[in-house]
């Protein structure tokens, strides 16, 4: 008998879903074709949050044959099944032939499960070496008295089916077999070839001419983002079926035909880098079709929101360049929803239930097994409605009754087995206070207020892809306007953690300062770390929006970020780790102002001048005791070029400490005289100076590394904390930089807040933009300019820019007052990103 096969419907729901967790489009499709295995990965997917597992290809095709497996039984058990999902997350299950071990053992073993049995069973662990199996095949072939090269296909599958030879990569097997073979019975002898037949003439093709090809090429040619691959192939405003003509068109009325689609955070926690995608995508998509973007608040959950996750969400939003045209929250149309819920129950569509936590998991089958109904299923329309008065009226205690909607049982989709649209809480809400003892849930509330706002285009990700059936259940059992979900691939930065639980655990822990942690992949700790908002937005658009997860390398946001960076940071002179110079041969009050430009490629960013003197200092790392031919940096006898300084330097002599031998000084002599020696290289440097404030002198320069040491923390054992990298930060102090860092760092700020302000009065402009609520936290220009705004390149050093925890009294300062250090200040920079190493140039 064939399998069941999906229907086509089905299909495509499944395939963006199994491309999220990192199959191709290919493997997808393949896997989405028989309805009991397409159900059990979806499963999994579900149970085991596998879209947020990081995955690679391999790792997702291992899956896909575990769901096969178990589409083929009914003896492993969800607590073996789970056993089976942390094996392949750890590394431990790698090919489907031990997927396939695997689930025979768990059909026979069942939990506690013996993992040393369950190792050694499935290959997990094993390794032979090339001489071990060369031997094997020996003796194989001594054995079975095998005569020449005719026996070889024979040989290949016996000395795979060896039970000692069975985790053997086929590969190596198929390499150790025809070695052996040739050794025993000489090289094989090569088949005649065919005759083949003569060769066509083909015709000439035509050819691009080069202007054809260098549009194809171009990237200036290159569509929008949002006009092409998953965003292009989006329906236009009004397309979206609806039950009743009239929804359509009073939809259309109300948004003029424009696109109109929302952001919807839960503020239970501060945004990461995944977050960074769903904004550009929702309020990126509507404002290059003129449309509008909502900010709405999911805050249906009092249990967990708190007042600081509303003002930040609200802030990296517009500290990232959008502007909502409203701000919104779900407890705006709570009536709304009430209502609603008491008609879905009149027309039969929802029943109060009073069964326990366990007991609706039970009938649900736990996502594996075929729901059954509640007990409380079929009651009369006006008991529920009776029922649902007295949750409203504080009759019943959390967890003791809820409203269920009454959907579809014998759907293969679990989010379609009965899900619950009110529960019981007992908590204070931030906006309504204690008017409501119930809270409709984010299945109930979702859809409804994107058909309230009127909203064309839901747009999110493909975690949320089996719930788009819920999602036009709910608005066509109530017959109001429904508006079409569409699911994009999430973005994950592979070696990241971006679950809020665990980045709590993290806080609370002490292995990051808090959430802003410049180490961290929050959107705060990259605006603390200085990372600018153009880079991140540029970051997402270069991946593009498909159905596909964006499983990412941090090298390749960081390469991003240096790149955005490149043309538009000024660069100033950086000693990190300084080393004291005296130029011999000039008076105490030798001083030249030199003219250095912040940008050698972007006079747009100006120059200033900085002094050159007697006493200046170098990096340390710029000086060697013993010089070698591929060494062009400074050393005794030899001479050195100072970037932007009128002559070079030679090395006369230094001063050693005599305790540890270490270079504290070096004497040099200026090279202003006679024809100077032409530098092979050019080092950077900064004066001393004391009526110009120069150098500034840097307190803690903070050097960030990665948090975890692999690709996939969650996979470490026994958590993902056993990943943390003990190294993670590198604190320099005592650094040095040049004295224009002063009159860059007051313009740095000056200019973000001219362009806050002007970006705040075109929003507020705007007619009926602004927020419903009076309640709302505005969030000022001023909130959306910190000191990260104070971002340059350290020559030959890394992009930094100055930490938050910095006091610098000159930027307190009116623009007239000339800035400088001040009493009391402290100079914190954090490493941005490092610069990439060009080893042509020797420096």
């Amino acid at each position: 008998m064939a399998p069941p096969k999906t229907d086509l419907a089905t299909s495509d729901t499944y395939i963006p879903l199994f491309k999220s967790i990192g199959l191709s489009q290919a493997k997808a499709a393949e896997a989405a074709k028989n309805a009991k295995s397409a159900n059990i990965l979806r499963n999994l997917i579900a149970s085991y949050d596998l879209t947020e597992a990081h995955l690679d290809e391999k790792q997702a095709t291992v899956v896909t044959a575990l769901a096969g497996q178990l589409a083929k039984t009914e003896s492993v058990e969800p607590s073996e099944q789970a056993f089976a999902v942390r094996a392949i997350l750890q590394g431990k299950l790698k090919s489907v032939d031990q997927v396939t071990a695997a689930v025979k053992y768990l059909e026979i073993f069942k939990a506690p499960i013996n993992e040393l049995e369950f190792d050694a069973e499935c290959g997990v662990g094993f390794s032979i070496t090339s001489e071990e199996l060369y031997d094997a095949v020996t003796s194989y072939i001594r054995e079975n008295s095998v005569t020449g090269w005719p026996n070889l296909g024979s040989v290949i599958s016996g000395v795979k089916a060896s039970p000692a030879l069975r985790w053997v990569n086929p590969l190596e097997v198929k390499n150790a077999v025809e070695k052996v073979f040739t050794e025993t019975f000489g090289a094989k002898e090569a088949a005649k070839p065919k005759a083949k037949d003569p060769k066509k003439e083909k015709a000439p093709q035509p050819t691009a001419t080069t202007s054809e090809a260098d549009a194809g090429s171009s990237s200036s040619n290159r569509k929008p983002v949002f006009e092409e691959g998953f965003l292009g192939a989006l329906h236009k405003p009004g397309e979206n079926p609806q039950t009743k003509p009239e929804l359509r068109e009073q939809h259309l009325c109300a948004t003029n035909g424009q696109v109109w689609t929302r952001f919807p955070p839960e503020p239970n926690g501060y945004l990461h880098i995944g977050h960074s995608k769903a904004i550009f995508v929702n309020f990126g998509y509507a404002a290059h079709h003129g449309g509008k973007c909502y900010l709405r608040f999911d805050d249906t959950n009092p249990e967990k929101e708190e007042a600081r996750y509303f003002e930040s969400i609200i802030e990296v939003v517009r500290w990232l360049g959008f502007e909502p045209w409203k701000i919104t929250y779900s407890s705006d149309y709570f009536d709304q929803l009430y209502n609603l819920a008491i008609e879905l129950i009149k027309r039969d569509k929802a029943y109060v239930c009073h069964c326990t936590q366990e007991q609706i998991k039970a009938d649900r089958g736990e996502k594996i097994s075929a729901p059954k109904a509640c007990v409380h299923r079929s009651r009369p329309i006006q008991e529920s409605l009776d029922e649902f008065k007295k949750m409203t009226d504080g009759h019943y205690r959390p967890k003791e009754a809820n409203l269920r909607m009454k959907m579809d049982l014998t759907d293969g989709n679990p989010q379609m087995w009965d899900l619950t649209a009110y529960r019981v809480l007992d908590a204070s809400h931030h906006r309504t206070l204690d008017k409501w003892k119930i809270y409709p849930t984010y299945d109930y509330t979702h859809c409804l207020v994107d058909s309230f706002e009127n909203i064309s285009h839901s747009l999110c990700t493909t975690e949320f892809i089996a719930s788009r059936q819920s999602y036009e259940w709910l608005c066509d059992a109530l017959d109001v306007y429904k508006p079409r979900q569409s699911e994009f691939g999430r973005l994950n930065l592979q070696g990241t953690i971006n679950s809020k639980r665990k980045i709590l655990q993290l806080v609370d822990e002490g292995y990051v300062s808090g959430w802003d942690d410049p180490r961290l992949y929050t959107l705060i700790a990259l605006r603390r770390r200085g990372v600018p908002p153009g880079a991140i937005l540029s970051f997402v658009s270069t991946l593009g929006v498909s159905t596909a997860a964006s499983n990412i390398q941090i090298a390749r946001f960081e390469q991003t970020v240096r790149q955005y960076l490149e043309g538009s940071a000024p660069r100033l002179f950086v000693v990190m780790r300084p080393l004291k110079v005296i130029i011999e041969n000039v008076s105490d009050d030798y001083l030249v102002m030199v003219d250095k430009p912040f940008h050698p490629k972007n006079p747009q960013l100006g120059s200033a001048q900085i002094p050159f003197t007697r006493t200046i200092y170098i990096d340390t790392d710029d000086f060697r005791l013993e010089d070698s031919k591929d060494y062009f940096r400074l050393a005794p006898g030899k001479s050195v070029g100072l970037f932007q300084a009128p002559h070079p330097i030679t090395c006369t002599s230094y001063k050693t400490d005599p305790a540890t031998g270490e270079v504290t000084e070096i004497f040099c002599r200026l090279e202003d005289s006679g024809t100077p020696p032409k530098p092979k290289a050019y080092i950077q440097w900064v004066a001393e100076h004391a009526s110009s404030g120069s150098p500034v002198r840097i307190d803690e320069t903070r050097i960030f590394h990665p948090l975890f040491k692999s690709d996939n923390p969650l996979a470490a054992i026994p958590d993902f904390k056993a990943d943390i990298n003990s190294n993670s930060m590198e604190v320099i102090k005592g650094a040095m930089v040049e004295v224009s860092f002063w009159p860059l760092a007051k313009r740095s700020i000056a200019d973000a807040l001219e362009e806050a302000r002007a970006r705040s009065a075109k929003a507020k402009a705007i007619p009926g933009a602004g927020s419903y609520d009076a309640d709302t936290p505005e969030v000022t220009p001023e909130q959306l300019v910190g000191k990260e705004c104070i971002r340059f390149q350290g020559l030959r050093v890394a992009y930094l820019a100055v930490d938050s925890d910095s006091r610098l009294g000159a930027l307190a300062e009116p623009s007239g007052v000339t800035p400088g250090i001040r009493q009391g200040d402290y100079l914190v920079l954090n490493r941005i990103a490092s610069l990439k190493e060009d080893a042509g140039k020797g420096m």
